[in-house]
């Protein structure tokens, strides 16, 4: 049977790696060791050939990259919970960064973010984000690719200049939204966005790899900055998973997952979501795990968690929680309720009284069935417990399998560069040269002197003004001749 060592509790306490697509949940108070389990899991799927993903969002799981120092307390550890051949080593990582900085470039296309996420990344309300939808349809129907965020800010702006033609055949566009959209599009670019949308995109595969001796790569990704978007951070992380949802084949229950997903900060990914993201959401937990995917969640309480979600996790590490506050205590009560009970354990007691490095943990036995829960000594990982310095990252990067694949921007025509030529067109007339700025003076002037078709210039209207002039005092001294003559009065001079 394939498993992972955690720990020891009363015997060594092991994760069925069967069930290891059964989802999982870290969760525990700041300062308890939930960074180094994590790092133990990541280590452990690494070793058994499990690709691993995850988010770095301080920076100090890049020790994964690293051998640690080994010293008489870890070899003490070790050795209390029988890992007999206990060595430091590190572990093959590859590290990728949204803003290229600490890793390899990590892209996707508007178009793949899709409306739904994008319009969450943008905050945008209900009306908004309907407007975003035709914003898609739009390009969809003129052929149009969105790759980044130039190709959107220029189909916006084909919305603003053709509105009402558009609000007749898609719906109605207030010009107030619209330009709600574009600060939300300018405010995202500044936050680092631009950097996130282009080519070359992710390929699903290059986070699904194996070394050479069969070693699952442990993909990191920085999120240190990331995280100052939330987001971004969680529109980003759910997109990942919506593709990995969308394009990886049934694979029904395998001996060990195709790729584990850690979300760290997990919260995030729940606040202020929608109700039908979050019924998405759930939606892709339930059936992702068909697809090979294990999904575990980072966080300090288990209620960061939707009951809806929470649920699903099978596999729990829960670390110490201080009952300092009614959330405190109402969140250690919440962790007690999900676990199978120990006659031989208080949990909502033990909770408060776990040391650093110990948690209660169940795993998920024959059958599904969850084990009882167990207080567990966490087993120390063998890569560095702390972060990598700039000079051992760059090392890192510089082994990377994925060599240079995603270093280079590319920007091919799309949305953006297409509706300039088609504005380019219409300005020229179809290709006619604009006069230059002299002959348009010329042209300018001769027009207002002698006039054009649809209006007269000041030469015409001069003369005709003094025709009008002339003949009308002529026609004053005929009338006034004429009216002498009846009266028999002369006229002066």
């Amino acid at each position: 049977m394939n498993t992972l060592l955690l720990g020891k509790g009363e015997q060594q306490v092991r994760l069925n790696l069967k069930y290891a697509n059964r989802h999982g949940l870290i969760a525990g108070a700041t300062g308890t060791g939930k960074t180094v389990s994590l790092m133990t899991l990541a280590e452990g799927f690494s070793r058994q050939g499990v690709p691993v993903f995850l988010t770095d969002i301080k920076g100090d799981i890049s020790g994964l990259g690293v051998a640690g120092t080994p010293n008489d307390k870890l070899l003490k550890r070790a050795a209390e919970i029988g890992i007999v051949d206990y060595q430091t080593e590190a572990n093959p990582v590859v590290c990728w960064d949204l803003a290229g900085e600490q890793g390899h470039p990590l892209r996707t296309t508007v178009s793949e973010m899709g409306p739904t996420l994008l319009g969450r990344i943008l905050e945008l309300n209900d009306t908004q984000s309907s407007i975003l939808d035709i914003v898609f349809q739009l390009a969809d129907d003129q052929g149009l690719l969105l790759l980044d965020l130039d190709d959107l800010r220029a189909m916006l702006n084909l919305v603003a200049d053709e509105r009402k033609d558009i609000s007749a055949k898609y719906g109605l566009i207030s010009a107030q939204s619209l330009a709600a959209i574009q600060r939300s599009v300018l405010g995202l670019e500044r936050d680092g966005g631009k950097d996130f949308f282009g080519e070359p995109a992710l390929q699903l595969e290059d986070l699904m790899r194996t070394n050479l001796q069969g070693r699952g790569i442990i993909n990191l990704l920085a999120a240190n900055k990331l995280i100052l978007t939330p987001n971004l951070y969680s529109s980003f992380l759910l997109w990942l998973l919506s593709e990995l949802f969308e394009n990886l084949p049934e694979v029904g229950d395998l001996d060990k997952p195709k790729l584990v997903f850690f979300i760290d900060e997990a919260h995030l990914l729940f606040e202020g979501c929608p109700a039908s993201l979050l019924k998405r959401i759930e939606q892709i937990m339930r059936l992702i795990r068909s697809k090979g995917v294990g999904v575990y969640f980072c966080s300090q309480f288990p209620d960061d968690i939707p009951n809806e979600i929470l649920g699903q996790l099978g596999n729990r590490i829960q670390h110490a929680l201080r009952a300092y506050t009614p959330r405190d205590q109402k969140a250690v009560k919440t962790a007690a309720e999900t676990f199978v009970s120990n006659p031989k354990l208080v949990v909502s007691e033990v909770i408060s009284q776990l040391a650093v490095g110990e948690a209660l943990v169940s795993t998920l036995a024959e059958k599904g069935v969850p084990t009882m829960v167990e207080r567990t000594l966490i087993a120390p990982p063998r890569c560095r417990m702390g972060p990598a310095t700039t000079e051992e990252l760059t090392a890192i990067r510089h082994q990377s399998p994925i060599g240079g694949k995603y270093d280079t921007l590319v920007n091919r025509e799309s949305a953006y560069e297409l509706l300039n030529q088609r504005h380019t067109e219409q300005t020229n007339g179809s290709g006619t040269a604009q006069p230059t700025t002299k002959a348009a003076e010329q042209g300018w002037f001769s027009e207002l002197i002698f006039g054009n078709k649809r209006r007269q210039g000041l030469a015409e209207t001069m003369s005709k003004q003094a025709a009008r002039t002339v003949g009308n005092q002529l026609g004053k001294q005929i009338l006034r001749g004429l009216l002498g003559g009846i009266l028999g009065k002369s006229t002066r001079r």
